[in-house]
This record gives structure tokens, sequence and C-alpha cells, in this order.
């Protein structure tokens, strides 16, 4: 088969940094491919996917070795046009990407600029607004628009112009489970049925290992794994390592090799193919010394399932701490209800309490009114219906400032709450503010920023988009706020980073701070949070704990949720092989009770 994209010894720098952003790749995705990319914060991916649409180094300034071959034409050879009639670019930036007020016009924008016939203009329009799912915003401001629906527009209008290679950074960042899956369902369905190649950085590894043929690692801007989706994540020790996680399904298989149940080739990639293997390995028993060890160590497990647990052997899994929500909430919503003048995301009968040192988890589809819920929180919104009440003060009542000084936000896109030179001055602002002294402001900082292992002296900008999240999260977190609301905390990190905005979050619920955290990552969700509240449709359809929820079919499939491979798995061999199964949530939970019931068969 032909290679569209050809990547020869490649090395990058750009202008003024230190280190290479890739250093002497070399690759090749053939025409009709479906490649998935993954790799740490400032891996080179998003560099990488500059170097294929033709961004570096057009638009991108700095060193640039050896070549990059679209349809056998080199990309510095021939204009950024002529790239992008080929290659079609969904960028980590949404808004940087649109041109338009509208979607409609947002659309038009390409389609017109690429001389598409005008008669054939409408039709295109239709088919790709119904191929993406966004019938109902083509009239639609895109400033009024949540961050999901930003991204579905911009695969539109890509789509649109019909490219031969289409190039996708983070695509689904901001998607909910069930858009996520729509999108890979989309890309899937134009690679099939139009050809086009398709190549996707993704942090989602569950996604990418059901839907490429082949997925590739970066790490510190080398090419280190290139290979099947199975063989890739059989390294699961590895892909720690480096800072990638992988599916919890494939946690389960590697941790059922490593005791010794099953063969390390026979790697699971979804649900059934786990709960499959897992049902062999229970069915058949033990057999060999090398089993029988295992059987010596396992047992099953008796902590309860929202127990702190963290099994290295497993990577990291951890469940949500219990939270004892004694005493008064220290924030509500009594009946609360917002429209927005221009149309959007509107709420309504919002009921909830909040209570010190508990996590709740806000999920739902996008455009729920999730953010809505969270501005109104933090008084950058006024209910117009019922009351919001945080510290005892009714929001409707007390200036944002003030409510300010007992709520922190970290806001879905960070580079939106970034003003500072420094990453140390950006952390230390709002303290500052706050009228916290210049020295204990810089002490508190430069602490907090060591924590999360950020450059003290670094611009914000100059650093990756998982970098910005945490610096913008370090800003709510040195502040020790009341109540700490997070909009998509984890978008854009890499698995090591979100480990560690994770942990840090906990252990401000610990020390006594209410979190909030909008997330739709339902693996972090699952581990983390207390409790949920679901939402659609600017409505709360249920809430309770993580096991309750996910086990409520009809209510994920009305919020566009999809539960965690670990709950889902666990849910089947429940059904299907041993009630020992039910109710467990962890990787290390499923693997032990699987243990035990082999030894004992």
């Amino acid at each position: 088969m032909n290679s569209i994209i050809e990547v020869k010894d490649v090395t990058f720098t750009y202008s003024g940094a230190q280190r290479h952003a890739l250093e002497r790749v070399s690759l090749a995705v053939a025409e009709g491919e479906f490649v998935g990319i993954i790799g740490p914060s400032g891996a080179g991916k998003s560099t990488l996917a500059g170097v294929m649409s033709g961004a570096v180094p057009h638009h991108f300034s700095g060193e640039l070795y050896g070549a990059c071959l679209v349809d056998g034409k080199d990309t510095c050879e021939v204009t950024l046009t002529d790239v992008s009639r080929l290659v079609g670019s969904v960028l980590q930036d949404i808004d940087a990407q649109f041109v338009a007020s509208n979607v409609r016009d947002e659309l038009l924008f390409g389609l017109e600029n690429f001389g598409v016939a005008h008669d054939e203009i409408p039709a295109r329009m239709q088919q790709v607004l119904e191929t993406v799912g966004i019938e109902d915003l083509r009239d639609r401001e895109i400033a009024t628009l949540s961050g999901g629906q930003k991204q579905k527009v911009a695969i539109a209008a890509i789509l649109a112009l019909r490219p031969r290679v289409l190039v996708l950074d983070e695509s689904t960042a901001a998607l909910d489970p069930a858009s996520s899956t729509l999108v890979f369902e989309t890309l899937r369905e134009v690679n099939r049925s139009a050809g086009i190649t398709v190549v996707v950085i993704e942090q989602k590894v569950a996604l990418l290992s059901e839907y490429c043929s082949r997925v590739m690692v970066l790490d510190q801007g080398k090419l280190v794994f290139d290979d099947t989706p199975r063989k890739v994540f059989s390294h699961g020790e590895r892909l720690r390592e480096i800072g990638v996680d992988s599916p919890r399904v494939a946690r389960v298989s590697n941790s059922l090799a490593t005791a010794g149940l099953c063969e390390p080739g026979e790697l699971a990639l979804s649900v059934d193919e786990a709960a499959t293997l897992v049902a062999r390995i229970v069915g058949e028993g033990v057999r060999g010394a090398v089993v029988a060890g295992a059987c010596a160590a396992s047992a099953v497990p008796s902590t309860p399932s929202n127990a702190t647990v963290c099994d290295p052997s497993i990577g990291g899994d951890s469940a949500a701490s219990s939270s004892a929500r004694t005493g008064e909430p220290v924030a509500r919503f009594e009946g609360v209800g917002y429209s927005y003048p221009g149309g959007g995301a509107s709420v309504r009968a919002l009921d909830f309490e909040v209570f010190p040192g508990e996590i709740i988890g806000i999920v739902g589809q996008n455009g729920a009114g999730k953010t809505t819920l969270t501005k109104l929180l933090n008084g950058l919104l006024k209910p117009s219906e019922g009351n919001v009440v945080v510290a005892g003060l009714n929001t409707r009542e007390v200036p944002t400032s003030r409510i300010a000084r007992y709520v922190s936000a970290l806001f879905q896109n960070p580079d939106r709450q970034i003003c500072k030179d420094t990453v140390l001055d950006e952390v230390a602002f709002g303290l500052l503010l706050r009228g916290v002294s210049s020295n204990e402001a810089s002490a508190r900082a430069k602490a907090t920023c060591e924590r999360f292992g950020l450059p003290l002296d670094e611009a914000p900008f100059s650093l990756s988009r998982g970098q910005r999240q945490m610096i913008a999260l370090a800003s709510v977190v040195v502040g020790e706020p009341q109540v700490i609301v997070l909009d998509e905390p984890t978008s854009g990190l890499d698995y090591r980073e979100c480990m560690t905005v994770m942990e840090t979050v906990r252990d401000m619920a610990a020390a006594g701070s209410a979190v909030v955290m909008v997330c739709h990552d339902m693996e972090v969700v699952s581990d983390f949070a207390d409790r949920l509240v679901v939402m659609a449709n600017g409505e709360i359809l249920g809430r309770g704990t993580c096991a309750d929820v996910f086990a409520n079919a009809d209510l994920m499939q009305r919020a566009f949720v999809e539960p965690p491979q670990a709950i889902a798995l666990a849910k089947k061999l429940a059904a299907e092989v041993s009630p020992a199964f039910a109710g467990l949530s962890e990787v290390s939970d499923i693997v032990a009770v699987a243990k035990e019931l082999a030894c004992r068969a």
C-alpha cells in the first residue's frame, strides 16, 4: 500500500528552545490507515502533527532537519495551501481555529476559500452536520457553544473540505464519553467509506485500542513504539514509566499474565475480551507451579470498593476516599434556574448540596449545562430562579469578588486565566490579590509549583497545553479555598500529570475543601469522586454514589455517559461468571477475585 505521509529522519527545534521537540523521527502512514499517537505532555505529539500538516515549517519557526513527504511532495517545497488541500487539521486549541462567529459561516468559510462550487455547498454542509451530529447547531453562535460542541464544529468544518488525510490533535478532550465514541465512529466511517487516512493524537487509550490499526508512542521527541494496539499495550509497565496509560481491561489481562494465569500475549482490548479471558481462567482453575504460587498470594479484597487502594503492579488504580459528609453544607443549590440571553445551555430546577471534604463529580452530555452550573457556583452568573448559597453567602446578594474569597475555579480552557510572564508569578498572583504578603505568596507559590513539577521561571505560554493546565490548577490549589470548582481538570493531561492533579485534589478534599468537578473521563470520576450528579438538557437526572450511578443503564443512556471499563467488566463478570465480582470498580479488585476463584476451582 502506498504511503500518503512519510516522515524521514525529522529533527525539529523551536526557535529559542533548548532541546529538540522531535529527534530523528521516521515513520510512514499508508493511505487509508487509522493511526493513533500517544505520549506524555511535551513528548512532541503536537509538533509531529504540525510536521504532517505542513504547519512545521510554514507556520512555526525553528530548525528542521530531515523531510516530510505528503503524497510524495516535500512540505518544505510546496506552500501550506497546497498541503492543506491534502491534509485537514483539527487543532488542540479549538478557539484558535475558528474564523467565523456562527456555525454556518464557519463551515462556509473553508468551502468558499477552497473554491467549492456554490451549488454543491448546501449538500456538503448538510452531510457533515448529520455525520457529526450537530444539525441543531447550524445557526448557533460559536461563542454560546460548550467546549465539546466546538470540537464537533471544528471537525465538521474540516470534513466538509474532503481532505485525503485528517490529523486531529486531542479532538475528543472536551467531549462526553458518548460523543467521543461518536467522533471515533465518524472517523471510522469516513476512513472506511471515503478512504480518508486518519491520524489522531489522543489520551483516551481505550478509544485508540478499539479504533486504530496502529498506535505510535512518543517520548521526549523520539518514537519508542509503532505497532498494533495489542502489541503496544502489552508493554504496560514500560508505558507507565513513560507516563502513558493503558486501557483498564489491558491492565487486567497484563496483571493476570504477570500472575501466571494466562499467557503474556493474551491481551484484552475490550470488556468482552477481558470477560472471556477471566471466565476461562476461573473455569480452568490453576495449573502448574507458577500459577500455584499466584494462588498462595491471592485473596479476595477485604477493603470496601471506595477505600484508597494503590497497587503499583496494576498501574496505580485508586478509588475515591470516603467522605463523612458531616455538619453544614459549604454550598447548596435551591431550585436554581438560569437562561442565557442569546440561547445556550440553560439550566433549571437544580437542587443539591456540597459538604466540606467531599469530591462531587458532575457528569453528562455536552451542552447539558455543567459549565453553567460551575459559573453559578463561583458567582460569575447569578441565578434567574432560586438561590445559590456559598459559605453562607447568597450569590445574588454579594459581588463575585467576595465569593472568590471562598471559591476558586479552574476554567475549561486554562489559557483564559493565565496572565503573568512566569509560572511562579502566575501561581502567586491570586494570593497577592487577596492581600497575602509578597514573600509569603512567593514561598507558597514556589512550594506548589515544585509539587506539580512546574518550571518557576518559564513563560506559561511557552509550555505545552497539559503544562498550562497544571499551572492553572496550581493557581487554584495554592489559595486553599473552601470550595474548588474544576471544569475538566484532566483535559489534555497525560497519565502521570492526571494522577498528580487528582492526588492533589484528593489531598485538598482531605484538608477540608469541597471539590465540585466537571469531568468527562469516567475512569477519573470512578477513581476519585465520592458522589456523582448526572445532568442532561439543563436538568439533574440523578445523583448518588459512583457504583449506583454507573449501574443504572437507563440513566447512563439518557445522560450520554458510558461507565468505566473496570465497572462494566465487573458487572459483566458478576452476571456471567460469579457474583463475587459484583460492585467492584478497580482493576486490582477484579484481578484479586479472579485469582481467588481460579484457586478454588
